[in-house]
């Protein structure tokens, strides 16, 4: 009979939020290319469902990233995404600010319906 150690808690690696795997999922979907300074969530509910709503801004610097943020945009309604035990309901960019001057930037403002499975 083997014996597995006990690892203490302190030692374990904590386990990811979905928020933290939706923020993980955009910035994948962004090509690694943004910054999430902002990212709310709020409760969410239905008669037959329950959730969460996330809204989060994305912020773009320079050409490169700015391209890749419009990939973004042009992908986010259709993505799949993958996460544990959530469906994503809704994908929707709200907003988006994109500035040339002095250099290339873009902020792009989404919001994200995650429903719990049952």
């Amino acid at each position: 009979m083997s014996v597995e150690p006990m690892i203490p808690r302190s030692l374990r690696s904590p386990r990811r939020t979905v928020a933290e795997r939706l923020r993980a999922a955009l910035l994948h979907l962004a090509e690694g290319t943004a910054d999430i300074p902002i990212h709310s969530e709020t409760p969410w509910a239905s008669i037959t469902f329950a959730g969460t709503r996330h809204r989060l801004t994305l912020q773009f610097a320079g050409p490169d990233a700015v391209a890749a943020g419009e990939r973004l945009i042009d992908a986010l309604p259709d993505h799949e995404f993958t996460l544990p035990r959530h469906l994503v309901a809704d994908a929707q960019v709200i907003a988006v600010d994109h500035r040339l001057s002095p250099d290339p930037h873009m902020t792009v403002r989404v919001e994200i319906l995650l429903v719990e499975e049952c």
